[in-house]
């Protein structure tokens, strides 16, 4: 199913889907009934930055969250994250620390925490979530995702797109990948597109709407062995084949950036947020598993030998880095400038 909506998504067959029309109306219609009936957002105390997107599935914006509140915290704020934690067991508002297990916490929650060093907090209330950060000292909230949760103030608001899919075919769900009308995206402060803006829709999107442009790659670095400090260059997985497994949004982005490293693949793609047990690792030889961060966070010990992950780094050219810490300075600066001051 998931590959048959894709193809209508972004592949060749895009385009509108008559079977699925009546149903991406009813969604339409619940987004614009929800938006209408939403009361005013709550108040907080901090800028709340969110970095979300359009589109169901992955477009980079976890690591784009980590490598901006690094930037925060370099210039000496005190940054708060915030995330719903998407497919926790429980619903209450909790602070994460680096040893959370994945199933109570969530999977790019919990490499949020592990990667920014920042008070992290995860609940499907998000307003609840940032108060919780706020009393572990935050001054600046940072969401992960949350364009569409109504109740939480945006200071700014920064959508990640893919290049290679864009907005697909421009539908709302389930017709297209759409979670809100893409004129949301005139509220937006600025779009970052991850990778070369390879799709059609982009193009448009960018001439028509106001958000600021930036580009942004995804580079994966060297391999770490689970379990271990060990850290092993790519390149050193050339001359035989090596397995590959992506439990995100887009595994053909992470798979693609691994052949352009030089590797023969065999592919193994799980869908977005799947709960990868150790079975669904063995695949009867002693080949090399290199497998997402977000994978990594769900494997327990003892860790196989076999067993690597691949971080990635957000790579950005200067021009592009100086306008996404000047929106976010400047933003900061000005919900703590007094009214008329």
């Amino acid at each position: 199913m998931q590959a048959w909506l894709n193809r209508r998504w972004y592949g060749p067959e895009a385009g509108a889907c008559r079977t699925l029309r009546p149903l991406e109306w009813l969604y339409g219609a619940a987004v614009r009934l929800r938006r209408a009936r939403a009361p005013a957002p709550s108040a907080l105390p901090a800028p709340v930055i969110i970095v979300g997107n359009l589109t169901v599935g992955g477009t980079g914006k976890t690591p784009l969250t980590v490598w901006l509140a690094r930037q925060l915290r370099q210039r000496g704020l005190e940054v708060g994250l915030i995330s719903r934690g998407y497919g926790r067991r429980e619903g209450t508002v909790r602070v994460l620390d680096a040893q959370a297990d994945w199933r109570e916490v969530g999977d790019e929650p919990l490499i949020l925490a592990r990667s920014s060093g920042c008070p992290t907090a995860v609940g499907r209330d998000r307003v609840a979530a940032a108060r919780a950060v706020l009393s572990r000292g935050a001054r600046v909230i940072l969401s992960d995702d949350g364009l569409q949760h109504l109740p939480l103030p945006r200071a700014c608001s920064i959508v990640v797109v893919d290049g290679a899919r864009g907005f697909g075919n421009g539908h709302l769900l389930p017709g297209g990948p759409l979670r809100e009308p893409l004129g949301a995206l005139a509220q937006a402060d600025a779009l970052v597109i991850n990778g070369a803006a390879e799709h059609p829709s982009l193009a448009a999107a960018a001439a028509s709407f106001p958000p600021r442009v930036v580009r942004m790659d995804l580079k994966p670095a060297a391999a770490v062995a689970l379990g271990s400090p060990e850290r092993r260059a790519l390149e050193a997985f050339r001359g035989g084949p090596v397995h590959a497994v992506a439990g995100i949004g887009h595994p053909q982005r992470f798979f693609r950036d691994l052949r352009a490293r030089g590797l023969e693949l065999i592919e193994h793609p799980f869908p977005d947020h799947h709960p990868l047990g150790a079975q669904e690792l063995d695949f009867g030889d002693d080949r090399p598993v290199l497998m997402t961060e977000k994978d990594a966070v769900k494997c327990a010990p003892p860790f196989d030998r076999r067993l690597w992950w691949v971080p990635v780094e957000v790579v950005l050219s200067d021009a592009d880095a100086a306008r996404l810490i000047e929106l976010s300075l400047r933003t900061i600066e000005s919900f703590a400038r007094p009214p008329g001051g």
